[in-house]
């Protein structure tokens, strides 16, 4: 099987692994709630995970693959905001844990393109 018709599955894979890490390690992603959020950090870390589950299955079925996949990369964006405040909260840390803190940053950019090629490379399916 090529790489491109893997990609789906890889991308699938990838959000189902970071979906279910929301809901074993939620304290870890508690942190990353910015505080001008509304309501309680542990409320949008499983909201967060739910939404990464949902996306991992719509990318991983043919038929949904297309609106997953662009629903990922909204996603992905939306979810900056929380890679820039662990890069402020770390920038007082050792230099492994600032370089994983800034190295989150420009990564968000590979993902929105990987969700919207895997969006681009999907077939939409008609009803005759």
């Amino acid at each position: 099987m090529s790489l491109r018709r893997l990609s789906p599955y890889a991308l699938a894979a990838l959000l189902g692994a970071a979906g279910a890490a929301h809901f074993r390690k939620p304290k870890m992603f508690d942190e990353l709630v910015p505080g001008w959020l509304p309501g309680e950090a542990r409320d949008w870390t499983r909201a967060s995970g739910v939404a990464e589950l949902a996306l991992a299955a719509a990318v991983a079925v043919p038929a949904t693959r297309r609106v997953g996949a662009l629903a990922g990369a909204g996603f992905f964006v939306a979810v900056f905001p929380a890679n820039v405040k662990m890069a402020l909260d770390w920038r007082d840390r050792g230099p492994r844990e600032k370089a994983l803190a800034y190295g989150r940053l420009p990564l968000q950019v590979p993902l929105v393109l990987w969700s919207l090629g895997v969006a681009k490379r999907s077939k939409v399916r008609r009803q005759a």
